[in-house]
């Protein structure tokens, strides 16, 4: 892994006396040589974490802290049941998301091998020997290597230009611009005579000796990733644990207080005041989290090819309201395509024809992407050309010249060379022998069009004498006009259809390249993202869903935070910028993230709350993404995104059922334990009944949130939870206080209260389990979350209804059983279960009515 690129500034004869190489390349004795102290040429990636720092991360969750911090103060309590159940809930939960994101980069590294690497470079047996070209493993190239480049390749390293023919290079992974970028031996700076590791091949022939490889690369020069800031998940997580944390603590001095006052009890009512803290806790969520993380990961990735390397990432995808993606690979294809109804048909066939011949007359060695465009459609011949017709020399495109021409021989007209030339409009028409109004008529047609976010391109021909020595660019002049050819990037295949379907599922779509606006501008305007009045006049500061880098300097802060939210379009965007506008729009509330395949997405990524990035995309790009796709496919991001919004829906579920029956038993035992003279219940009876309650309500991992669910995003908002659980908490705990009533009429002792309670309790539970899931949910898009709509109901999947059933069955028999003795329960008389009935029916139709107001408030239009 070196790097020399210092000397890139220097004479051709110097670079390869600095290297220590020849024109005609290595031997392959020093090639070995150098591959053993040089390394393979890759980027080595960090190595992956062992099990140990996974489950360390893991259990840096808040909630499980909040879990073991329990556990601890049961232990000290000597509640040893207790604490043991929390101890090995939090160990399963910690083992269960590690061994998910292990299986996730596991994946993601096997999808980054499918990716083919080789490179043809010059090399010679012995010192004797004639160089040969041949491919070897891009692994194996080494500095001093010449490397031999054509259309398509991939550069394997840093290179040195040596030598080069009409060549240019794509460099958007490494800067962002799409258009190819000239390279030659003789630029004047060191941008234009190397090629970075990592550029695609555009147009041309080139060879160069290798100045860097590995982590020595421009490619590799990233720096190390800034520890990744806090992203919704985390937000979401924080607030619902500080939630609970305040009730919890709240719960302890309040139960103790209220015996010490009421009952006079001390001290000893200290197991039961921390069994109520355990009760309301839903200790069962980093399990179920993680299990619906896991399961909505798993079928992401064997049914579409999607990796979730970080498991918490589904909730954020589907929390995300707005995707900021790169426009170069990703919703354009990287190629232009001719557009037939903005140009001239005379001049596309001449054009397309010229494209032709130079195919025939260099072996396509110096075919741009404008001529490949021009192949690919279908033209006329231009009349009077017949067939015959030869490339007999070619003028290559230059920055300089900024056109290029095919010189052609009629077979017709021995004595006489035909001239084909197109390029920038300006270049071509200042070589025309035309009068200044048609100049200036073609000129302004050409403004119209590049105005409308097209490439254009002017075409004309001359005839010259043929002659002994080469055409030279002073034979480019008097030619004849023949109209002008319109290009524009391809975008990809169904990439509208995934944004139409994306904006309908709430998710906003923002453009960040590093392309023209006017470019740019219409590639958004085929791909149905409106941009308003004003967007073709671009870089116009009116236009407000269009946004240049430039402006973007000019903001601050806050000012572009507010005008991110309203922009569509933001262009001749650097890194920096992309990563700017991410960040501004995360202060504005919105959960954001970004797709982009190359290094210039890099400080995006990581700035967004969730990075995606493709298979094929740069190295660094997979490594920073938080999700990484098999293609460049938008559809694909929809069905994550569905995904994460279902596993989302699940865990509000879960989180609205537990928490709002947990804090009814909690109001319930304050109430009793002022009503009664002994306990309400038992710490084992509250420790039976929470496991019968986390064992049921782990089936919520595997539920199906209705279709609604789907439409928004999906969010968990602590404080709508807060006003979700504190109502009907307190209409469980209504159903609790009738049970005490039924209680005190047709059974009396300790032993009758706890089993009557104990029987309710569970029934209750699943019957919520089934119409809380069905009503109005908490935590999608404004304030609401994981549940269905009005009139929607699903069915149960049978995980959820053998939970439920069994949760039931429990609560009427454990009463019955040989395991009432031990846990001080006893049979009831049938009586109690006839005005049971009555009380959950009533129960049941309360809380119907509440789901269905809830639910036509939050869907009302």
């Amino acid at each position: 892994m070196v790097r020399v690129n210092e000397r890139a500034g220097a004479s051709v004869v110097g670079v390869l006396r600095g290297l220590g190489s020849r024109p005609r390349g290595l031997t392959e004795g020093e090639a070995a040589e150098r591959l053993a102290w040089a390394g393979e040429n890759v980027v080595r990636p960090l190595p992956a974490p062992g099990w140990a720092p996974r489950l360390l991360r893991a259990a840096r969750d808040p909630f499980t802290g909040v879990l073991f911090g329990l556990g601890v103060v049961s232990a000290l309590d000597r509640a040893w049941g207790t604490a043991g159940v929390i101890l090995v809930l939090v160990g399963v939960s910690c083992v269960l998301r590690a061994w998910g994101e292990m299986r996730a980069d596991r994946a993601a590294a096997a999808l980054g091998r499918l990716v083919p690497s080789t490179a043809t470079v010059r090399r010679r047996a012995t010192e004797s020997c004639a160089p040969l070209a041949r491919e070897v493993p891009v692994e194996e190239i080494v500095p001093g290597d010449v490397v031999q480049l054509a259309p398509g390749d991939v550069v394997p390293a840093d290179v040195r230009l040596l030598r080069s023919r009409g060549f240019t290079v794509h460099q958007a992974a490494l800067t962002g611009e799409s258009a190819p970028v000239p390279k030659s031996p003789d630029a004047a700076d060191d941008d234009g005579r190397l090629c970075f590791a990592g550029s695609d091949v555009a147009s041309g022939t080139a060879s160069g000796v290798v100045t860097a490889t590995g982590a020595g690369t421009v490619l590799a020069a990233t720096g190390e990733p800034p520890r990744r800031r806090t992203t919704a998940f985390g937000r979401a997580v924080n607030g619902v644990s500080w939630t609970l944390v305040r009730i919890m603590a709240l719960a302890v001095p309040v139960v103790l207080a209220v015996n010490a006052a009421v009952r006079g009890r001390g001290w000893e009512t200290l197991p039961f005041a921390v069994a109520v803290a355990v009760g309301l806790t839903p200790e069962m969520l980093p399990v179920v989290v993680t299990a619906a993380f896991v399961r909505g990961a798993r079928d992401l990735a064997h049914d579409d090819g999607v990796i979730v390397k970080r498991l918490p990432a589904l909730h954020d995808l589907g929390a995300m309201d707005v995707l900021c993606t790169d426009k170069t690979g990703t919703l354009t294809c990287g190629t232009l395509v001719v557009d037939a109804a903005a140009g001239d048909r005379d001049a596309v066939a001449w054009a397309a024809l010229g494209s032709r011949w130079l195919l025939d007359g260099s072996d396509g060695l110096g075919l741009d992407a404008v001529d490949e465009a021009l192949l690919a459609h279908p033209s006329d011949v231009p009349e009077p050309l017949s067939p015959g017709h030869s490339c007999v020399d070619v003028l290559p495109f230059t920055p300089a010249r900024r056109l290029s021409t095919v010189v052609l021989a009629r077979p017709d007209r021995p004595g006489t060379r035909m001239l084909v030339v197109k390029g920038a409009v300006e270049d071509v028409l200042a070589r025309c022998a035309v009068d200044e109004p048609e100049r200036e008529a073609l000129r302004r047609r050409a403004d119209a069009l590049a105005g409308g976010g097209l490439r254009v391109l002017a075409v004309a021909t001359a005839e010259r004498p043929s002659r002994g020595r080469p055409f030279t660019s002073a034979d480019e002049r008097g030619l004849t006009p023949h109209g002008l050819v319109a290009l524009r990037d391809e975008t990809a295949p169904g990439a509208r259809a995934a944004l139409a379907a994306l904006t309908a599922a709430g998710v906003e779509v923002k453009v960040l390249t590093g392309d023209h606006p006017g470019t740019a501008a219409r590639v958004c305007r085929d791909l149905g993202l409106d941009l308003g009045p004003g967007a073709w006049d671009v870089p116009d500061a009116a236009c407000a869903r269009v946004l240049t880098g430039d402006r973007v300097d000019t903001l601050d802060d806050e000012a572009l935070a507010e005008l991110a939210s309203r922009a569509i379009l933001f262009a001749r965007c650097t890194p920096a910028h992309k990563a700017r506008v991410v960040d501004a729009l995360r202060r504005a509330g919105r959960v954001a993230g970004y797709l982009g395949d190359g290094v210039n997405d890099l400080p995006a990524l990581r700035a967004a709350d969730v990075g995606v990035s493709p298979r094929d995309g740069a190295d660094a790009a997979r490594a920073a993404a938080d999700v990484v796709l098999a293609a460049k496919d938008l559809t694909s991001i929809g069905t994550a995104v569905a995904a994460g919004r279902r596993a989302t829906g699940n865990i509000a579920t879960y989180l609205r059922v537990a928490v709002s029956s947990n804090l009814g038993n909690v109001i319930s035992m304050l109430v009793a334990g002022v009503l009664l003279p002994f306990l309400p219940m038992l710490p084992a009876q509250v420790l039976a009944q929470n496991l019968c309650f986390d064992a049921a309500q782990l089936a919520f991992a595997y539920d199906r949130p209705g279709p609604s669910v789907l439409r928004r995003p999906a969010r968990l908002r602590p404080e709508a939870f807060t006003r979700f659980v504190t109502l009907y908490g307190v209409f469980n705990a209504a159903a609790d206080l009738a049970t005490f009533g039924v209680l005190a009429v047709v059974a009396s002792g300790e032993r009758a209260f706890h089993a009557g309670w104990f029987t309710e309790n569970l029934i209750t539970q699943a019957m919520i389990m089934v119409m809380l899931r069905s009503g109005s949910a908490w935590g999608t898009g404004a304030g609401t979350g994981g549940g269905t709509g009005p009139g929607e109901r699903t069915a149960l999947p049978r995980p959820l209804r053998i939970a439920v059933a069994a949760l039931a069955a429990i609560g009427l028999l454990l009463p019955l059983s040989p395991l009432a003795a031990p846990l001080r329960l006893r049979a009831l008389p049938p009586l109690y279960y006839g005005l049971l009935a009555v009380v959950l029916a009533a129960y049941g139709a309360g809380l119907a009515l509440a789901c269905r107001h809830r639910s036509r408030r939050r869907h009302a239009p």
